[in-house]
């Protein structure tokens, strides 16, 4: 028998002890001595818990129905590091509730019921690097609420009901790296609260109903990289200088209105390596949109309904790995967009109605090396190849389908045309070619002029040029020319504008004048001849009323006269016979 009491009390020294974190986990709770974790998710508690052990690290009480955290709640954890108070009901938490936690990490509280929160509430959490309030119901954001968290790296504030960040928000945190705002009924933003955020490197700006991007937004933000905005339907245009005064490596603007690439905002960047548009509905991709972006490696625009992308679109851009349009209305994606596309890995044209032509030969024949990123472009025409990926083409239908044919003009007669000052006047300049070659015309000022043109001249659909209101200066040789992956062909046309007549010119005292064309209508007849019968009728009028003033004057006059006369003494008989003197008769006057 004493045999054995040694031999036992051998056996009770080697009996695995339990751990005192187990020994002293709650009730309703599941612990973990090695991670040092204390789990209470989801078990309906309204409360914490008591008898937490002090060493725990990690306490886990998301999805329960605790409603308030008060001073001393968490008082006896100075050894926290995380913790997890997600989806609760949690509405008011007291200034001191974390007071103890001074090596408290990182804090969950998405998806409660706070409204506010008070000054003093994250005073001493010194070590706090992330702090989750999103999906609360936070409307203001009050001066200095965060004054406290120097050690803060990230911060999430998303899905509340916010209306207004007060301009003090944001003071204090120095060393915040990350800001997420989204889903907020936020309707600008403000810089003097982002200004605080002197080492802020990543901003997520997500479903937000704010028009416009001011020049001032993020001017104080100089350590900023990354810049998202995301969902804001109200917002059709980024300003020149909302960018100004960023060094982005990374820019996303995605799901908004904005109909074009806003390419003066981009020159400003230079060290942007990322940049999506994606999912806006842009068209177009004009001439040198990117030619300041020399460091940029990825471009997205996928979904943005683009159908065109003009010659040398991706001018400047040296440095491209990754090319994604996929999701478009492309019918084509030739060789002479890009600056050079020997740089290229991987490109994404999916989703488009690629016209099989020589336009993708470069595509096809790099088909072998060039990486689609699982999603193979298919040929949408022509018919014989409808379907089709371009990985799987063989190199026989390179001869058939992917040849194209220099342009040709037709028509080529000379056309000159001699024209008045402010006639309008046409030329013709119809091409064929496969693919169908497009139209340009050069001005004698060397302007070119095509179809998306605006102004008096412009090139209507078949290559026709209109100049409207001609102009003596707009006199000279035109230039034809027209396009296709084939080549060109030119063909000249000459325009002489004489002035208009009656042209005069002095010192500021004779303008212009130019002979005014009334035409012979119906109105214009009736106006003249009544202006002929007023004129006849006056005339009229106005010897009536002579004939009237003489004849009320004639009886103030004698109509009957005498005249006496001598004849004149003649020597001879006849001088004897008239001797009888002076004769007299009387006259009447008519």
């Amino acid at each position: 028998m004493t045999c054995w009491l040694p031999m036992l009390g051998l056996q009770l020294l080697l009996l695995p002890t339990a751990p005192p974190l187990a020994a002293g986990c709650p009730a309703r709770c599941e612990c973990s001595a090695s991670t040092r974790t204390v789990a209470c998710g989801r078990r309906r508690l309204t409360a914490i818990p008591d008898g937490i052990p002090a060493e725990t690290r990690l306490l886990e009480l998301n999805r329960n129905r605790i409603r308030c955290l008060n001073p001393g709640d968490l008082a006896s954890l100075p050894n926290l590091e995380e913790l997890d108070l997600n989806h609760n009901v949690i509405a008011h938490v007291e200034p001191g509730a974390f007071a103890n936690l001074s090596r408290l990490r990182i804090l969950r509280l998405r998806g409660n019921q706070l409204k506010l929160i008070p000054p003093g509430v994250f005073t001493h959490l010194d070590s706090l690097t992330l702090l989750d309030l999103s999906e609360n119901k936070l409307v203001i954001l009050l001066d200095f609420s965060f004054q406290d968290l120097r050690s803060l790296r990230r911060l999430e504030v998303g899905d509340n009901d916010l209306v207004f960040i007060s301009r003090r928000a944001f003071a204090g945190l120095l060393g915040l790296a990350e800001l997420t705002l989204e889903r907020c009924n936020l309707t600008s933003l403000s810089p003097e609260s982002l200004g605080h955020l002197r080492g802020l490197g990543a901003l997520r700006l997500r479903h937000l109903a704010i028009a416009a991007l001011e020049d001032q937004n993020f001017q104080k933000l100089p350590g900023l990289l990354h810049l998202e905005i995301d969902n804001w339907p109200l917002l059709e245009e980024v300003a020149p200088g909302s960018l100004r005064g960023l060094n982005l490596t990374s820019l996303s603007i995605t799901h908004t209105n904005i109909t074009a690439v806003p390419a003066a905002a981009l020159r400003q960047q230079a060290h942007l390596t990322c940049l999506n548009l994606s999912h806006n509905p842009i068209s177009t991709v004009p001439r040198g949109s990117f030619r300041d972006l020399v460091r940029l490696r990825e471009l997205h625009l996928a979904g943005a309904l683009l159908a065109v992308i003009e010659p040398q679109a991706f001018v400047g851009l040296r440095q491209i790995r990754l090319l994604n349009l996929s999701d478009n209305l492309l019918s084509t994606l030739e060789e002479n967009t890009f600056h050079s596309v020997n740089t290229l890995e991987t490109l994404r044209v999916d989703g488009n109605p690629l016209a099989c032509d020589c336009r993708l030969l470069w595509i096809v024949q790099r088909r072998k090396t060039l990486n689609f990123d699982g999603k193979l472009p298919a040929c949408a025409t022509p018919a014989e190849v409808r379907g089709d990926a371009l990985h799987n083409l063989p190199d026989s239908v390179l001869f058939e389908y992917f040849v194209c044919r220099k342009p040709k003009i037709r028509e080529r007669r000379l056309q000159h045309i001699t024209a008045t000052e402010g006639d309008d006047v046409r030329f013709l300049c119809r091409a064929e070619g496969e693919p169908m070659p497009t139209v340009a015309w050069v001005t004698p000022q060397h302007h070119t002029v095509t179809a998306a043109s605006r102004g008096r001249a412009r090139v209507l659909p078949g290559g026709t040029l209109a100049v409207a209101d001609t102009r003596p200066q707009d006199s000279g040789t035109y230039t034809c020319v027209a396009s296709n992956a084939g080549g060109n062909d030119t063909y000249f046309a000459t325009l002489t504008v004489q002035p208009a007549a009656n042209r005069t010119q002095g010192n500021g005292l004779n303008e212009t004048q130019v002979g005014v064309r009334f035409p012979l209508d119906l109105t214009t007849i009736l106006v003249s001849t009544a202006m002929g019968c007023i004129t006849f009728l006056g005339v009229v009028l106005f010897c009536f009323l002579l004939l009237f003033v003489w004849s009320r004057g004639r009886g103030q006059h004698k109509n009957n006269f005498s005249v006496e006369y001598s004849f004149r003494k003649v020597d001879g008989p006849a001088a004897a016979t008239g001797q009888g003197g002076a004769r007299k008769f009387n006259m009447k006057m008519i």
